[in-house]
Parts: C-alpha cells; structure tokens; sequence
C-alpha cells in the first residue's frame, strides 16, 4: 500500500503505526504537505476552525476514511458533500470521555459549592465562609446519553447523588437502568437539580435548550453544557441567569468563542470555560491509541470502528 495519511501529530510521535502508508503531516497550515488527491485516510486537524478542517476535502479526489479526533462530526459535515460516495467517516469514541467527565464534574462542583466566588474573594483578601449546596443527595439529567454521558453517570455515583435519570434520541434499556426518548424530557426537566448536555449538535438538538426546556428546569436548578454551544439557546439562557432563576455552567457558547463584550460574561450565575472539555494530558494517549487501531484496521481492510456515516449511503 503506498497511499497517503495525512496526521495531524507528527507520524515519528506515535509508536505502532502499520507499515505501508505514507504518513504526512498536516495541522491546518497553509501549505498541503502532498497532493491531496493521493490522500486515501485523513485524520482532521483537532480543535481548528470548521473551514480549516474542510479545505483539502474538496482536492480529496480517492480518499476512504475521514477520521476525526472530536466525538462531534458537525465541523466536518459542510465538506462531506465533496467527496465521492462510499467514504467512511469516523469519530474519536473513546478518546474524550475520561477528559469531558472529569471536567464535567468540576464544573458541577464548582458551581455548587461556590468556587468563582471564592476565588474572587481570595483576589479582594476577603474570608468568605457561608452554606453551600452540595452534588450529595441531587437529582442528576443526563441529556445526551452515548458513551461521554456513560463516563459522566460513572464518576456522579461515587459522589452520593439520589438520582441519574438518562436521555438520549432513543429508548433503551443499559446495566444502570433505563435510558429515556427525547420525548419524555419535558416531563423529567422539572424533577433535575442538575441538567447535563452532552448530546451531539444535529437539527433536532440545535436550540433544544430553548425558552421552554429552561422554563421547565426546577428553581435554583444548574445547566451544564458541554455539548455543542447551539444545543442551547444563549438569549433564553440569559434572560433565566438575569432573573437569577436558574444557574449555568458552560464549557461551550453560542458565539464561540465568546465576544468580549457579550453579555454572558457578566450574567450573575454562570461559570465559561473555553471549550477545554477534550484537551488535556488525556487526550493524546488515547489519540494515538485511536489512530494506531484504526490504522492497522485499514491497512488490513477489517473493520473500522466508529463508522458514523458513509457518504451516499441511504439513510433511509
């Protein structure tokens, strides 16, 4: 085999790769590093811009795999439409779960239990004692129920929450207990103290956080989204964290990034984190782990794991 693999980790930095290929890197500078035309397996550059992302797809003329190092496709999906039909488009299950959950938790923890406040405090030189809730004895939402929600759900239980009630686009049964349609999520919004997003952003999950799914949240009720930043309607969120009704942690926005002036800054009840869900010392362990399988799997024409689409296949 002597088609192209385009990598966004320098190939001398991962151990195990098959022979065969040759591997070119390519973090989304402006020059190609080979004609991407010879290009048969690309691995999308991680935490670019869409339009970086998508720029060789179009020159892309015998590639087989798009693999990407994000759990979310959407980055890519605007250039899927210049391939040819019968191209495999891969995602990173498995890479960011460990990463996303543990953050996950921190942002929980955090906003119960006060931490912004205390910092700041801590900046003025001030003690700051008072009563605070904790994550023990809450009811958890979980909305968004693939494998990063799974990784979610295992490190709440250690921390004594009473409930974890799971959503996802399907009903389903899992060893913890049942997973619930999207169609019941009104009538399990008003019993959660803590609300998780964790779904992918697809047409039926852009704005799924709107006026009405906020408006059911219970008072005193935490958003956490580390989803996509479009799950969530950002002028419904603000007008609840204005009124002081509910509160928001956020590792994604919508604009991302977030504007120095946007008002979400300001809004009394919220924590941002920039988008640092999946980037962290995890993160490039289980990366190369990901490629090196897949790789050998390609190379050896078995199956690819994580198949999400394949371009022209009906989905119907």
């Amino acid at each position: 085999m002597t088609a192209d693999v385009w990598l966004p980790i320098p190939p001398d930095e991962i151990e195990g790769l098959p022979e065969g290929p040759a591997y070119r890197f390519w973090n989304g500078e402006d020059e190609f590093p080979a004609d991407p035309a010879d290009c048969a397996f690309y691995v999308v550059p991680y935490m670019k811009p869409s339009p970086l992302c998508v720029r060789p797809l179009p020159r892309m003329s015998n590639v087989e795999v798009v693999q990407t190092l994000t759990a979310g496709i959407d980055h890519v999906q605007p250039g899927l439409e210049h391939l040819r039909p019968g191209v495999r488009l891969c995602n990173a299950r498995g890479v960011h779960e460990a990463s996303t959950a543990e953050l996950t938790l921190t942002l929980i923890l955090a906003s119960l239990r006060g931490v912004p406040d205390f910092v700041r405090a801590q900046g003025r030189g001030e003690w700051l004692a008072g009563f605070r809730p904790a994550l023990a004895d809450k009811n958890v939402l979980i909305v968004g129920y693939g494998s990063i929600g799974a990784a979610i759900e295992d490190r709440l239980i250690p921390f004594e929450v009473a409930r974890v009630a799971r959503v996802a686009r399907s009903e389903r049964t899992t060893a913890r207990g049942p997973v619930h349609p999207l169609t019941e999520l009104p009538a399990l919004l008003p019993e959660a103290d803590v609300v998780i997003l964790s779904t992918p952003l697809t047409e039926t999950t852009r704005g799924l956080a709107g006026a009405d799914f906020l408006s059911r949240m219970k008072d005193g009720a935490l958003l956490v989204n580390i989803a996509r930043g479009s799950v969530v309607d950002t002028k419904a969120l603000l007008g609840e964290l204005e009124s002081g009704r509910i509160t928001a942690a956020l590792d994604v926005t919508d604009p991302e990034p977030l504007p120095r002036e946007h008002p979400l800054w300001r809004a009394p009840g919220v924590l941002i984190t920039p988008h640092v869900g999946g980037p962290s010392s995890a993160f490039l362990p289980r990366a190369r782990r990901l490629l090196v399988d897949q790789l050998k799997r390609y190379v050896n024409r078995e199956p690819l794991r994580n198949v999400i689409l394949t371009t022209g296949a009906s989905t119907g």
